[in-house]
Formats: C-alpha cells, structure tokens, sequence
C-alpha cells in the first residue's frame, strides 16, 4: 500500500465515521457502544469491498465519474450488508432509520466531493507535468493507435505520449522505419525503446503485439528486465465479445472469464435482496387490485384467471412463468405465435391488462420464489427460444442470469411483439448490454423508466 493510499483510506475512514457522529448529534441522542461498534463494522466492510471495486488503484486508469459512481455503490452495497447483518443478529432495533437514512445520503456526497477534490489538485500538477509518466507504445496497430489517442485526450492521467516502436521486419529484410509508416510518432525499434527505458527516459511501456506471439512477447519482456519502467501487454479483448469478464486464478493458473454471469458471490445474494426488498411492498400494494383484475377476468370469459407458460430461465432451465390471463383461449402447443395487433384472440378485459401490463404483476410471486428477478432480461416461450437461438448470435448468453419482469430491452422499447429477427437481435443487445453492465443503480433507473414504458408504449397488444 502506497503512502497516497494509506492517505485516501484515512481521510475516507474519517469522512464516513464523521458523518455518522454529526448526525447523531444532530438527533440529540446519547452515544452507545453499539454506535461505535457499528462505525467499525461498516468501515470494514466499505474497505472489504472498496478494494473489490478497485477504489483506491491509480486515477490514471479511472475517470471521475467512474469513481464517484463506484463510490456510491460501494457505501449502498456497505449499508445492505449491515442490515442484513443487524438481521441475523438480531439488533435490527440499534438501527435508527432517522440516522441510517441521512447516513446513506450524506457519506457518498461528503466522499465524492472529497475524492473530486483531490482530483482536481492531481490534474493541476500533473499538467505542469508534476507526477506526470511518459508512455510508449510496442507495436503499430489500430490497437496500438486507440491507446495513443486515450493517452493525449485525457490530459487528467498525467501520462505524456512518446511514440510508438515496432521490431518488424519489411519484405526486403530491412527494419521498419518512420517512411514506412508515414507516421511523425514512430520512433524507432526495440533496441532504442530499450535504451530510452534504461536511461529513465520512458516510465510506462504498453505491448500491443497479438496475444498468439508469445515467444516474441516473452523476450521483449526479458529485454525490459534490465529496466525500470512499468510493463503492461495490451490486448483488444473486444474482439471475443467478452459477457461480465474478469481475470480469477484457477489453482495457480490465471484465467480469464469470457462468458460469465455478473452474479456470483456478493452480486448475487445482493441482487436477491434487492428482489426481496422491493418486491414485498410491491405484492402488498398490488393485493387488491389483483383481486379486482382476477373477477373481471372471470366474469369476462370462462377458463382459469392466471396463465402458465414454459419459459427458459436462468442456465436455460424451463420453469412455470404466471400471467393474468389475457386470451379467450390459451395453449401450450408446439407453435405458440406471439399476440399482434388486433389479435381476436385477446378479451377486452385482457387488451387492458396487457396494455398496461399488469397482466405481469402476478409474476412477482416468480421473483418471490427465486426463479425470477424484478430487473433482468424477459423471458420469452420456448418455442421461441428454440428458433431464435439458431440465427440470433449469442442470443442464450441471455439466460447466464435470472429473466425478469422488466428490462433494459424493455425501457428503450423492445417489448411485446417482435415481428422481424433484426428487432430480436435489438433486444438481445440490449440484455447483453445489461448483464456487462449491471449496478443496483442501473437496476433502479430501469425500475423508474419501466413506469414510463408501460404508460407511453405502443408495442404491445
């Protein structure tokens, strides 16, 4: 741990158990042990998982935003786990809901103006290149060219770019040079990017040779040895379309995850709390309306008043999915087409629920049960699932996490029918789009631009 860590950790330490001790203060009431206890705790646990998050790993890798954003979900993440601590504890009755909740607002304002703060000192310096490093690239690629462009438009790095090196060999056995390339940043080749580097002249040096030219790698790092710059192998990842990857060790063997679901560990017990959370409040508040929409459904037509379906859902397990029943007649046979516009199959008590989608509400007895999420991609007939995973690519990459009521798909408005397979591969990016990127922020955002969607959506009947 660096001193400048040690600093952050210290100051972000002070500014979470100061924030707690001001607005117990402010609630006039007389300090406890427990209240102490519980300012140890949730700084340990904010650590515990501010390291997972990489809070506290060099600005030059990270923007602001990023941050301030890793911030606040590591202080919600930090206030779930002590709840659900004081849960199994029983000491529920220790926390105040008056200071808990300030708590939750104050100490993520208070550490991002903080860390903003010292931000801005940083990039001051660094621009009149105090604690600034000089970077050279490699390698002469389109790769090679999107890390030299990062480097100069993001002058908060304090990275200097200094050119590019290539060691390749041209078609009449000569070495490449500046001619060759047309390129003002070119340098040179290895043997002078080694030289620069031994006499201290280059700070950071970033590899960009393709990941099959192993041997060639490992000998470029050994000519580094004999210096003292930083050594990083860039690698254009993107092209495997890599879903929630993340470097891990299997033994002592590293590997890295190319299709992986986001929930595994801490991820997935809190996105299980948080269907739990929201969901109650909701199944209360929605108890009478159901009854109300399950007799008009009955008097309306004959047959049952909820609907089951066969959906695939996490792992690509079918399981029972519940709907109000919106239809004169509903089967489970092999070819099951979805609902069009004018669909006479639909009854008028079933146009309304299924426009406003509460013909979806009972499926937060899914979410109660496990095998759905309030937040996920929608789970669609099997029969669908079967055509589409043949010539939609990736498409099952969508059930590596729980289908759920609402979606990312859905709030930008890829809902109900989907008449072409280019609107199926939107909704599929869309999913995707979800799973490398879910936060319980952008699950909350989801929730309230779901509210949005089901008024002002004209694309499901």
């Amino acid at each position: 741990m660096t001193k400048l860590t040690a600093i952050f950790q210290l100051v972000d330490g002070i500014l979470i158990a100061g924030c707690y001790a001001i607005i117990h203060s402010n609630h006039r009431i007389v300090w406890q042990d427990k209240d102490t206890l519980l300012i140890l705790i949730s700084l340990v646990v904010f650590f515990v998982i501010a390291k997972k998050y990489g809070l506290y790993r060099s600005w030059r890798i990270s923007t602001v935003v990023k941050e301030s954003f890793n911030i606040c979900t590591i202080w919600l993440y930090s206030l779930i786990i002590l709840v659900f601590l004081g849960y199994l504890l029983q000491q529920l009755q220790y926390f105040r809901p008056q200071i808990i909740f300030t708590w939750l607002i104050a100490t993520p304002i208070c550490l991002c103006v903080w860390h903003v703060f010292a931000r801005k000192v940083s990039h001051f310096l660094r621009i009149r290149n105090f604690n600034s490093r000089s970077v050279a690239i490699l390698g002469y690629s389109e790769l090679s060219k999107r890390l030299a462009n990062t480097v100069n438009n993001a002058t908060w790095m304090g990275l200097h770019f200094c050119g590019y090196y290539d060691d390749r060999i041209c078609s009449d056995g000569s070495r490449l040079t500046k001619d060759d390339l047309e390129d003002e940043f070119f340098k040179g080749n290895l043997d002078d990017l080694v030289k620069m580097a031994r006499l201290g002249d280059i700070d950071i040096i970033y590899i960009t040779f393709p990941i099959f030219a192993e041997k060639r790698i490992q000998e470029i790092i050994r000519a580094f040895c004999d210096t003292t710059a930083n050594v990083y192998l860039a690698h254009d990842f993107d092209s495997y379309n890599i879903l929630s990857g993340r470097w891990d060790m299997l033994g002592e063997v590293p590997i890295l995850s190319i299709h992986e679901s986001p929930f595994h560990g801490v991820n997935d017990w809190t996105k299980r709390i948080e269907d739990i959370l929201i969901c109650i409040p909701i199944l209360m508040l929605i108890s009478i309306p159901c009854l109300i929409v399950a007799i008009s459904i009955k008097l309306e037509s004959p047959g049952p008043v909820i609907f089951k379906q066969r959906r695939y859902g996490l792992n690509g397990k079918e399981f029972s999915i519940w709907k109000f029943r919106s239809m004169k007649h509903i089967e489970n046979e092999t070819n099951v087409p979805q609902a069009t516009k004018d669909d006479p199959r639909i009854t008028k008590v079933g146009r309304f629920i299924r426009k406003t989608s509460i013909d979806e509400l009972p499926q937060f007895l899914n979410v109660l049960s496990g095998k759905m999420s309030i937040i996920g991609p929608r789970p669609h007939a099997v029969v669908h699932n079967t055509k589409y995973r043949k010539i939609v690519d990736r498409y099952m990459l969508r059930h590596t996490v729980k289908p759920g009521i609402t979606g990312w798909a859905q709030v930008n408005g890829f809902r109900g029918e989907t008449q072409t397979t280019d609107k199926m591969k939107k909704r599929v990016e869309f999913d995707l789009f979800y799973i490398r990127n879910w936060s319980l922020l952008f699950d909350l955002k989801i929730l309230f631009m779901t509210f949005k969607a089901c008024i002002f959506n004209k694309n499901v009947y």
